[in-house]
């Protein structure tokens, strides 16, 4: 299934049905009058947020979508049926903007969640409702009111707990995999991954955050450069953010402040996130280059860094474990103010063990 996160649709509710304007006419009874029943309501147009989707690609191929209108009132006092309301499902996290792109109408932040987009008209009332003792013939009745109708826009943010960013080829998509079940996809070639993954990390059965792995930010990024931020969007609801720097990099200090001024230039408070560092591929470097970038990376930092291999999956729990803290943060699990002085150890950039793991 491919990724689509953001869709504009044209949608429409339903016309209200038509008054009747119908006389009795019986034989054998003598007396008749205004028998003309009321139109039936049209459909309201719905949008819900449903479990079992996290892409709007319903959307792509089609985009009109219409509420059938009410049944017209007949005679023998018989009132039309109203119209069924129309059902739009998308994925939770899904926001509805007006045609602007800028004014929102609703955050479907959780399963369930549901909103009344355009209202169908009411229906027409038929002559047998304007009889009156001074008036008992009637032939007046109204038709239905139309329906509202109006381009919306559909943006989808991914419901994770962690964000994976960093550079293009910085080695997300394969610590992704090496934490998950995820299969994203993998090369050796920056933009490799072209929309976000997810996936579940478990570090026990009752230990498991969702992280989503948000495609390479590169200088100028906020300005459109590259993919842009358009995915950045997606990270917006995360406790805590990972940032993977690539420790073949030639300056690692600069490949971490190009990703933070992006995130900076941004907003969305992305950048006052918990963000946790890490130098990856140290796989590809002897122990003497590990030292080396490391100790460069936490000078622009300002703090000690972790040290992890997505290949070899050296570092790794550690790094999970600091993720799922504050995590766990967020959620309440632990409290926020809980101190993180001394967490780190000084082999490969390790926490200490017992002070992390859940």
């Amino acid at each position: 299934m491919k990724f689509l996160d953001q869709a504009k649709i044209f949608i429409r509710s339903g016309d209200g049905g038509n008054g009747s304007s119908s006389f009795r006419r019986e034989k054998y009874i003598e007396y008749g009058g205004p028998d003309g029943g009321d139109g039936g309501r049209g459909g309201d147009v719905i949008v819900e947020a449903v479990d079992g989707l996290n892409t709007l690609i319903d959307y792509r191929y089609m985009q009109h979508f219409k509420a059938d209108r009410g049944q017209n009132g007949m005679g023998r006092q018989k009132h039309g049926a109203s119209a069924e309301d129309l059902v739009l499902k998308v994925p939770a996290g899904t926001q509805i903007l007006e045609d602007d792109q800028e004014t929102l109408i609703a955050d479907l932040a959780k399963i369930g969640d549901r909103v009344v987009l355009a209202k169908g008209g009411n229906g027409g009332w038929g002559n047998l409702h304007y009889k009156s003792s001074i008036n008992q013939s009637p032939e007046r009745a109204n038709k239905g009111l139309e329906g509202q109708e109006k381009y919306i826009w559909l943006r989808l943010k991914l419901i994770a707990d962690a964000g994976l960013v960093g550079l293009p080829n910085a080695g997300k998509s394969t610590f992704l995999a090496a934490v998950s079940s995820a299969n994203p996809k993998i090369a050796a070639y920056p933009f490799t991954t072209l929309h976000p993954n997810l996936g579940v990390v478990s570090l026990g059965p009752d230990t498991k955050f969702v992280l989503a792995d948000i495609p390479g930010l590169i200088e100028g990024a906020a300005d459109g450069a590259g993919l842009g931020t358009r995915f950045l969007g997606h990270v917006e609801r995360c406790a805590a953010l990972i940032h993977l720097v690539d420790g073949t990099e030639a300056d690692v200090g600069r490949a971490y402040q190009t990703v933070r001024s992006e995130l900076e230039a941004y907003g969305g408070d992305l950048a006052a996130k918990p963000e946790i560092v890490a130098l990856n591929k140290i796989d590809a470097l002897s122990g003497e280059e590990v030292a080396l970038r490391r100790a460069e990376l936490a000078k622009v930092v300002g703090r000690t860094v972790l040290a992890i291999s997505g290949v070899s999956s050296a570092g790794v729990r550690g790094a999970l474990g600091l993720l799922w803290r504050e995590v766990a943060k967020a959620r309440g699990i632990i409290a926020p103010d809980l101190d993180d002085v001394g967490l780190y150890g000084e082999r490969d950039g390790e926490p200490k063990q017992g002070a992390w793991i859940p």
